[in-house]
C-alpha cells in the first residue's frame, strides 16, 4: 500500500513543556492535572509530559532521590489515572520509580482504562539523578491503544538508533520521548528527532522542560515531528507552554512508497540487510570512556 492509498487515521496530540520543581511532588501533580484539562479542552487525545515531571531531576544523592520515588502503580499515577478517566485522554508522564530498593527513571503510559505500560530508561548518562538510577530492564514495547500504537523512550535513549528502530519494527505509530535537555544538547532537537522520524517513518513527540534546577539550565523546545522529518510544532526555549499537532497515523504505517511504479519504489523495512548488521549488537572490545560504576543496588 502506498502512502496515498492508506486510510487516514487522525488524532490530536499535545506536548506539555513545564518547569517541574524538584522534590515538590504535590505542586507538580497539581500542575500536571491543570495542563491535562487545558490540553483536553483543545481536543488532545494523547498528552505527553517531560522526563521526571513528577519528581524533578537534578538530585545529588541516591537517598535523596529515593525519598521522592514511588512504585508504579503508586499515589501519583493513581491521581493521574483518575483525571485521565475523567477527561477521556491518554497521558505519558515521567517520574522516579522505586522497586525493591532499585531506582529507575521511568515513563508511564496511562489511559482511561488504567496504566497501560511503563518504560525504564535503558541508556544512562552521567547527569542529574541518572547517576544513581539502574539501567532499565524492560523490553521496548509497543502499546496498542484506541488512539494508536505507542512506544516510549526517554531522553538520552534517542542518541542510540536501536530503540526507535526496534519500536518501529514492532509496529509503533508514535514514539514518545520525555526529555530533560540541558544546555548544549540542542542536537537532540535539531538533528536526532528528524533523523529518527525519517529513518523509521514514525511520529515522535518529545516533551522537554525549561528553567534552571540546581545550576543546570534546560533548553525546552519540545517538538512534534512527522515521518518526513518535518517539525509540526515546536515550543520556545524559555517558557512553559503546550504545543499541539494533528497526526495522520496512516503515514506511520506506510513504510514504503511507490513514486513511479517500476522505476522509483522503496520500502525501508523490506529493503533492510540484517545479515550485514551483526556488528551493531556485538560487545565493544575497548573502553571509549571512563567507566562510571552504577550506584544502584543490583
Amino acid at each position: 500500500m502506498t502512502n496515498l492509498e492508506a486510510k487516514p487515521q487522525i488524532i490530536k496530540v499535545a506536548a506539555v513543556q513545564t518547569n517541574p520543581l524538584i522534590g515538590e511532588k504535590d505542586k507538580n501533580i497539581s500542575r500536571i492535572l491543570r495542563r491535562m484539562e487545558e490540553a483536553a479542552t483543545q481536543g488532545a487525545k494523547l498528552i505527553v509530559f517531560s522526563e521526571a515531571e513528577v519528581t524533578g531531576y537534578c538530585y545529588t544523592q541516591l537517598e535523596e532521590a529515593k525519598m521522592y520515588a514511588e512504585e508504579v502503580p503508586g499515589p501519583s499515577t493513581e491521581v493521574i489515572l483518575l483525571k485521565s478517566r475523567e477527561l477521556g485522554v491518554h497521558v505519558v508522564v515521567g517520574l522516579l520509580e522505586l522497586e525493591q530498593d532499585k531506582l529507575y527513571n521511568t515513563a508511564v503510559l496511562i489511559g482511561p482504562t488504567g496504566i497501560l505500560g511503563k518504560y525504564r530508561k535503558t541508556h544512562i548518562i552521567h547527569l542529574g539523578v541518572d547517576r544513581f538510577t539502574c539501567k532499565g530492564d524492560l523490553a521496548y514495547t509497543v502499546h496498542s491503544t484506541e488512539i494508536g500504537r505507542i512506544g516510549m523512550i526517554i531522553c538520552y535513549d534517542l542518541r542510540f538508533p536501536e530503540p526507535c528502530r526496534v519500536l518501529a519494527l514492532k509496529g509503533t505509530d508514535i514514539v514518545v520521548d520525555p526529555t530533560n535537555l540541558p544546555m548544549g544538547a540542542e542536537a537532540h532537537i535539531d538533528y536526532l528527532l528528524p533523523a529518527r522520524a525519517v529513518e523509521n517513518r514514525v511520529f515522535i513527540i518529545a516533551a522537554s522542560r525549561v528553567g534552571v534546577e540546581r545550576g543546570t539550565q534546560f533548553i525546552g523546545r519540545s517538538s512534534i515531528v512527522e515521518p518526513s522529518g518535518k517539525i509540526l510544532a515546536q515550543a520556545t526555549g524559555d517558557k512553559e507552554e503546550i504545543i499541539y499537532a494533528e497526526l495522520d497515523l496512516s503515514r506511520a504505517r506506510a513504510k514504503g512508497s511507490v513514486i513511479k511504479p517500476g522505476e522509483y519504489e522503496f520500502d525501508i523495512f523490506k529493503d533492510r540487510r540484517p545479515e550485514l548488521y551483526s556488528a551493531i549488537v556485538a560487545p565493544i572490545t575497548r573502553n571509549s570512556h571512563t567507566e562510571i560504576p552504577c550506584r544502584c543496588k543490583q
